[in-house]
Formats: structure tokens, C-alpha cells, sequence
């Protein structure tokens, strides 16, 4: 691979979602700045309870629907579980992938721990999860397919560039997709395409799939739809529409929830018939039905599975299975980053007065609006840092956090509001383990990149904390303020570039301190000998850390190890974890060949499955992907 191509690779995807994020920001504010927070209260005040109670219901019910996937993909992967297991891991799989979105915590890596505890093989699992993410896919088109053929101009933009007859083609081709499903499902269940053996389900199970898929997508849609006022020439289908094309368009993104992105498309698509301020409180309420409630009941349910299957590993394979969970990092992310984005929306909703915002006198009104959105969007930079592991990205995100609840106790939020944003710092301060790796900061000798980086955050902060303080706009967020009429020109244009600068340089200062492999020579083996590592006659490089070590070889898209880490238990766990580190970076998937059973926990945990081989050690591979091309490549040496 290329070194351009290991880039787009490595770099694609998140560069292509901050575009589309950034465009929609920029949309946002041309179309929509009149806005006022005051119609957006008043718009969600608004609802009827009762809607808010049938919402509920559709939520209840969409949650439930889903379930029936990985019920479905067990029974097509040929290992039947039950109802209920499947229900828990469909659930904590689906609410978990929707809101944190990063790849660690992806709705595979959700569902091979789960199946994986359950027995499943991980070539069943690699079903299931094959299974049911093209279950979505299919009620997506086949619905997305009929609104084109029968309300071409569903979506204004396309409306005025694209004919009738060609969103009409589009739409055929879509069914013609879902139809070729079918009846390949019939036909030809089994054949191969480039090498691979594609095995499909009989066609009744397909048309349950399909059907399944239809009434997903229907019922999730129902709970936006119904939180919307009424309005004249908005029907269902035409929502429907408008709905299809935002979670596309989110999807696309490639942010947690499609967050700005789904937001923007259906603020836009919506203008003909419904007010902002409306749209924008159905969108809130979506989000915390549909989103945020989840995330906290799945998160619960996933931490007690977790902590179920530690004892057992504890109990049975003793002080070896003590090892780091990948997923408490990446989870302790996402929740942070959920944490910073409530403090940026509760920045905009008004105080109230209480008698510790009257004993806190002028600090209150510093830690009110201002304060509250300037601490979220540095909790959102400490998340980047805590999803690569950094010690002083846990240390700020305890900090941030602690003056967020200080932040809402001060304006008056309910005190429960306040107990949600302690929780997720009492876990950070149990999870010292988790987070490893240093910072360029404090890891490496400060070079003149990261002193001006330091100064630059210093200075910004203390011209926030100034203006906060002195100016008039403690009463707003400082995202807010750059595009307010209201405000001077100076102090919009002060706000927004120390604003801008004060992230940027806090970024710079998260970076992880460099990661490289160490040249496989003299040195090396000696240090691997000394480990009681594998020492192979031949390897392209080695992982060497304090106390432990490994030798790997570089194959086409993959580096693989070559034995178990060897060394100090921890030692053991942080090489491997600088392993697929080293190997992300260089846009190449990791692997380890020919190890034991006794850190198979600790593979599983860094996204890869194990498979037997036939000397009774095991092949650790990507969890979603096929290892049989890896296996004939290591044993044609």
C-alpha cells in the first residue's frame, strides 16, 4: 500500500465527516440565524404530554423491533441463542454504536463480546453481525426506493437540478436491489464472488428480513414524526423521505448520531412546512428518546455483563485474565464527549436563580452560559485524548467534568442533572489502568511546536475567562457570540478566534507522543531472549516496552505478531496495545499468530477473534474480518 493510499485510509473518513459537519455548521448559521433560544424553549413547552407519551411508546417499540435482528442473525448463523440474550446484546450493540460511533465501540466489537461468552464461533459471530447490518440496509432501500418513485421531489435541493423521471430511476434502482436479494435468496443461496463463498438465507428468511427492516425504519421514524406539529402537505411518506435521506446523509458523516449532519438535512428539508424553533425541539426530543435515554440504560447493562464475565475469568483462568478492557476507554470517550455537548446546549438555556447562584454572587455568572460552553467544548478535545488512551486527557476530562456539574449546579439545573456529570468523573478516577499512553506534553522533551501550542491555550483561556467576566455575554454561549448582531464587532471577533485558537491548541497538545517499532536487530533479540519471548530467525520488526516485547513480520495489509507479548503482566498489555496503535497509524491491521489461550481475553479486546489452529494455538485476527487469507499467507511463510 501506498503511502498516500495508508493516508486516505487512515485519514478518509474522519476528514470527509468533518467536511460535511462543517458544512452543515455553515448552512446552520446562514439559514437559520435569526433563531432565537427563547422560540426554542417555547416550541418544546409546546409539545402535548400526551405526544410526549406516545413518542415514548414508538421508542419502546423501535428498540424492540430491533431486537428481532440479531434473533434472526443467530438463527441464520446456525447457533440459535435465545430471545432474551439476543435482546441485550441487539440493544447495548445498537444504542452504543448509534451515540459514541467510534470503532472500538462498534456494534461488531459490542456483539462478538457478547456471542463470544455465549459460545458462538467467530465465524458464527461474523454472521450475525453480517446479518444484521445488512438487515437495515435493506428496509433503507426498499423504503427509500418506493418515496422516489411515488414523491420525486421529496427533497427540495434535488428537486430543482434533477428531473422527476431520474429520482424515479434512482428509486427503481433501489427496489431492483432489494428485488435481486430476493430472489438470489431463492435461486442461488450460495455461490462466490472474488474468492469469497457468499452464503444467503433461504428466501423465507429473507422476506422476514426484509419485512423487519421495512418496519424498523417506519417505527423509528414514527417518533420523530409525531413530536412535529401538524402541517399542511407534510404526510408521513413525505417525512419519510426527509427522514431516509438525513440518517443517510449521517451515516455518511461518519460523526456519533450523525450529529450536525442528520440536524442540518432535516432543518432544511422541513423549511416548507414547519417553523425552526418547532423543528429544532422535535430534533431535541428525538435525540433524548431516541439517543441519550439508551445510552445511559444500554451503558448500565453493558458494565454489569462486563463485570458478570470478569468474575468468571477471574475465577477460572486466574491472575493472566486480569486485563485491560478495551471498551472502558472508548466508552469513557464517548460518555465524556455526551457530557461536553449537553454543557454546549445547556450553555444556551436561561438560569435560574437559586440560592447558591445568590451566595456565588459574580462567580456564578462567570461559571453560568459562557463558562458552561467554553468547559464542553474542551471536554469534546479531552475525549479525542481519552479514545487514544492519553494519562492527561483522563486527568482534564476528571477536571472539566467536575466544573460542568459545578457550571450547572450554578445555574440552577436539578440537582439529578448535577449527579450525571459526577458519575462519569468517579469513573474516570477508577480507570487509571486504562489510559496508558503519554502525551507529546509530558512524554517528550517540549519542543517549539508544543510551547507555542501551550502558550497559545494559556493566553485564550485567560482572554475567554477576561471577556466572560467583564463583557456582556456571560449570559450567552461562546459559540453563540461570533454570530450574534447583538454583540460589538471587536468582541464577536475576540470571542471566536480565541475560541477557535483555545481548541486547536488544546488538539495539538493531545497529540500522543510518537509511536515507532524498533528495528529488529542484535539489540532486539536480545531484549526478546532476555523477555522469554519468541525469538524467529526472521521478523521485519519488534515491540519493545518497558518489561515486555514481541517480534512481529509485515505482511500485505497486515502486521502480525509473532508469539504472546512476553514479560511483566501489564507490560504485556500496554505492548499490545502500542502494537495496533503503531499498526493504526500506518494504516494496517494488526494480528498476533500462533499464541495462547491465556490472553485471548486481552485480543478480544483490541478488536480481533481468535481462531484455532491445528497445533492447539490460536490465530488472534481482525474480529470483522475473514482470517482464512491470513492463515494461508503465514503458512506459506
Amino acid at each position: 500500500m501506498t503511502p498516500a493510499l495508508a493516508l486516505l485510509r487512515r485519514h478518509g473518513p474522519t476528514a470527509f465527516g468533518l467536511l460535511l459537519l462543517a458544512g452543515a455548521i455553515y448552512v446552520v448559521q446562514k439559514e437559520f440565524r435569526d433563531l432565537s433560544m427563547a422560540d426554542i424553549r417555547l416550541a418544546v413547552e409546546a409539545v402535548p404530554g400526551h405526544t410526549l407519551w406516545i413518542a415514548a411508546g414508538w421508542t419502546v417499540l423501535a428498540y424492540a423491533v430491533l431486537t428481532v435482528y440479531d434473533r434472526l442473525g443467530s438463527v441464520y448463523a446456525g447457533k440459535p441463542v435465545s430471545y432474551l440474550k439476543t435482546s441485550l446484546a441487539s440493544f447495548c450493540a445498537y444504542t452504543l454504536a448509534h451515540n459514541l460511533g467510534v470503532a472500538a465501540v462498534s456494534g461488531a466489537a459490542v456483539r462478538y463480546r457478547f456471542y463470544a461468552a455465549w459460545g458462538l464461533t467467530p465465524v458464527e459471530i461474523a454472521k450475525v453481525i453480517a446479518f444484521t447490518s445488512l438487515t437495515f440496509g435493506l428496509g433503507g432501500m426498499a423504503l427509500g426506493g418506493a418515496v422516489l418513485i411515488l414523491e420525486p421531489e421529496i427533497l427540495p435541493w434535488f428537486r430543482d437540478h434533477l428531473p422527476h423521471w431520474a429520482m424515479q430511476g434512482i428509486g427503481v434502482a433501489l427496489l431492483g436491489v432489494v428485488g435481486a436479494y430476493l430472489v438470489l435468496s431463492r435461486v442461488l443461496p450460495h455461490f462466490t464472488v472474488f474468492g469469497h463463498k457468499i452464503d444467503l438465507p433461504g428466501f423465507r428468511m429473507a422476506l422476514m428480513q426484509t419485512t423487519l427492516a421495512v418496519v424498523d425504519v417506519v417505527v423509528t421514524t414514527m417518533i420523530f414524526y409525531v413530536l412535529l406539529p401538524p402541517a399542511e402537505g407534510l404526510t408521513f411518506v413525505r417525512f419519510l423521505g426527509i427522514y431516509l435521506a438525513a440518517y443517510s446523509a449521517g451515516l455518511a458523516a461518519n460523526v456519533p448520531g450523525g450529529l450536525g449532519v442528520f440536524d442540518t438535512v432535516i432543518l432544511l428539508a422541513l423549511q416548507p412546512y414547519v417553523p425552526a424553533p418547532q423543528v429544532i425541539g422535535a430534533l431535541f426530543l428525538f435525540r433524548l428518546y431516541y439517543y441519550i435515554v439508551p445510552l445511559f440504560i444500554a451503558g448500565a447493562l453493558f458494565a454489569g455483563f462486563e463485570v458478570s464475565q470478569r468474575r468468571h475469568l477471574l475465577g477460572n483462568l486466574g491472575a493472566e485474565a486480569r486485563v485491560a478492557d478495551s471498551l472502558e476507554g472508548p466508552a469513557l470517550s464517548g460518555l465524556s464527549a455526551v457530557m461536553g455537548i449537553a454543557l454546549l446546549f445547556i450553555g444556551a438555556l436561561p438560569s435560574h436563580g437559586t440560592r447558591l447562584a445568590e451566595w456565588a454572587g459574580e462567580w456564578a455568572a462567570l461559571a453560568g452560559h459562557f463558562a458552561a460552553s467554553v468547559i464542553g467544548s474542551l471536554l469534546l478535545v479531552m475525549a479525542y485524548g481519552m479514545l487514544r488512551r492519553l494519562r492527561i486527557a483522563r486527568i482534564g476530562g476528571i477536571v472539566l467534568l467536575l466544573l460542568g456539574a459545578a457550571a450547572v449546579a450554578l445555574k440552577g439545573e436539578p440537582w439529578w442533572l448535577v449527579v450525571i456529570f459526577l458519575l462519569p468523573a468517579g469513573l474516570l478516577a477508577g480507570m487509571r489502568s486504562t489510559f496508558y499512553r503519554d502525551a507529546r506534553l509530558t512524554g517528550e522533551p517540549l519542543s517549539l511546536s508544543t510551547v507555542s501550542s501551550l502558550t497559545a491555550s494559556l493566553f485564550c483561556a485567560l482572554l475567554l475567562a477576561s471577556i466572560a467576566w467583564r463583557g456582556p455575554v456571560s449570559d450567552a454561549p461562546w459559540w453563540m457570540v461570533p454570530f450574534s448582531s447583538d454583540m460589538p464587532g471587536s468582541l464577536r471577533l475576540a470571542v471566536g478566534v480565541a475560541g477557535v485558537l483555545l481548541l486547536v491548541a488544546m488538539f495539538r497538545l493531545l497529540r500522543p507522543s510518537r509511536l515507532v517499532a524498533a528495528p529488529y536487530d542484535e539489540a532486539a533479540r536480545a531484549r526478546l531472549e532476555a523477555l522469554g519471548a519468541t525469538v524467529p530467525a526472521e521478523a521485519d520488526g519488534a515491540i519493545l516496552v518497558e518489561g515486555a516485547g514481541f517480534a512481529f513480520r509485515k505482511l500485505k495489509d497486515t502486521w502480525i505478531g509473532l508469539g504472546d507479548p512476553a514479560g511483566e503482566e501489564q507490560a504485556r498489555i500496554t505492548a499490545l496495545w502500542r502494537f495496533r496503535d503503531i499498526c493504526e497509524r500506518n494504516g494496517v491491521s494488526h494480528a498476533f499468530w500462533r499464541v495462547g489461550p491465556t490472553m485471548l481475553r486481552a485480543y478480544e479486546d483490541t478488536g480481533l477473534a481468535a481462531v484455532a489452529l491445528p497445533d492447539g494455538s490460536y490465530l488472534a485476527a481482525n474480529s470483522e474480518g475473514d482470517p482464512r487469507a491470513l492463515l494461508e499467507q503465514m503458512e506459506r511463510g
